[in-house]
């Protein structure tokens, strides 16, 4: 691995980073000394989710968007063309949980890092995950 620790980010926790605090201090506490990447594909799907989510919590979905495009200040986008070459071997290891989380899972496979999740449909594909009360152990080591 890297002289830096690193996680990938799933796109609920850029979700949770918006409409919560944890994520967001968590990001913020450690942007110095770890590095945060999450595939293109999981912005867009943030960026798709931020009104929806904003409505059913009487949310200003734009603030919400604001907020994401923050984000890409700390959060570094893996672009497709550099994790695609994973993504037989990624789904592979999720397509009996979740198929559509590929591009995470060949994201962590490029850059050998594990996965920063609430979704357990992770857990089992040979990645480390950690989820957001759990994280910081994971950040805290030197």
């Amino acid at each position: 691995m890297n002289e830096h620790r690193g996680l990938i980010l799933d796109a609920n926790i850029l979700l949770r980073a918006i409409f919560g605090r944890r994520v967001r201090q968590l990001l913020e506490k450690y942007e110095d000394e770890a590095r945060f990447y999450t595939p293109d594909g999981c912005f867009q799907d943030a960026q798709r989710y931020v009104p929806i989510v904003s409505k059913d919590r009487g949310f200003d979905a734009d603030l919400g968007l604001s907020v994401l495009d923050q984000l890409a200040r700390v959060v570094e986008r893996v672009d497709r063309s550099l994790y695609e070459e994973y993504e037989s071997s990624a789904r592979a290891r999720i397509e009996l949980r979740d198929p559509d989380d590929w591009p995470v899972v060949a994201a962590a496979l490029l850059l050998d890092l594990p996965i920063w999740t609430e979704d357990q449909d992770f857990f089992g594909s040979g990645i480390a995950t950690w989820t957001t009360d759990r994280v910081e152990l994971y950040l805290q080591q030197r």
